[in-house]
This record gives structure tokens, sequence and C-alpha cells, in this order.
């Protein structure tokens, strides 16, 4: 998660599709969880918990395993998006929905920024 700012502020297109998101929200894996600030669609901090009381938007929490999947060059059926991971009941969305789903596809890239590019070793 540490790689998300640099992965998605060289994104060109990414940032461009995100430049009227404005908003903090919290990963949270299992035991680890992250606060990450979106200000003009460039990842402006990525801070690794525990939080106490921290702000946030809204949460994408899910089992770390999930996530680990998710993250995958090729990931498999139900862990290749974020929608997918919902429907499966491995996903919970909560919060301020609003953000996220006026944005969905810049979340969705977002958060599969950390993915490794196909055929990269």
């Amino acid at each position: 998660m540490e790689q998300l700012a640099q992965a998605v502020n060289s994104n060109e297109r990414l940032v461009w599709r995100g430049r009227y998101v404005e908003t903090t929200f919290l990963v949270d894996a299992g035991d680890v969880s992250w606060l990450i600030e979106i200000n003009a669609g460039r990842i402006a901090s990525v801070t690794r918990g525990p939080f106490v009381m921290s702000a946030w938007t809204f949460a994408l929490r899910a089992p770390r395993e999930a996530w680990e999947k998710f993250w995958l060059a090729e990931p498999p059926p139900g862990f290749h998006d974020l929608m997918a991971l919902v429907k499966y009941r491995t996903l919970r969305i909560e919060g301020n929905l609003h953000p996220f789903m006026a944005n969905l596809l810049y979340f969705k890239d977002v958060m599969a920024a950390l993915r490794p590019k196909a055929g990269a070793s």
C-alpha cells in the first residue's frame, strides 16, 4: 500500500479522471488499515494505522487474503473488481458512499493500481 501514491500520481489519465475528488478514505485489511487522502485526484498521503478516532468519508473493509488476491496481476474471478468483492460479500463499504459511487471508476482504478503489470517479473 505504501507504493499507492507513486502508482496513482504517475498515471496522468487516472489523476485527470479524479481531478474533482477531494476525500479521505480508509482501507481495512483485517489487522492493518490505511488512511488515504486524495486531493484533486492525487494521493496526498497514505498513513498506516492503527488509528484512534480517525476521520474518513468511507471505508473499504475486506480480509487481508481478499486484498492479496485482488492485487494479483491476474486476480481470480470474484476478486477482479471491487464490486465483485461486494457481490460475494467479501468487501464491505461503509460510511458516506456518495463520493465513492460518484467516482466509482476512479476508485476501482486507484485500488487496482497496486497490481503488478501483466508480463512484469
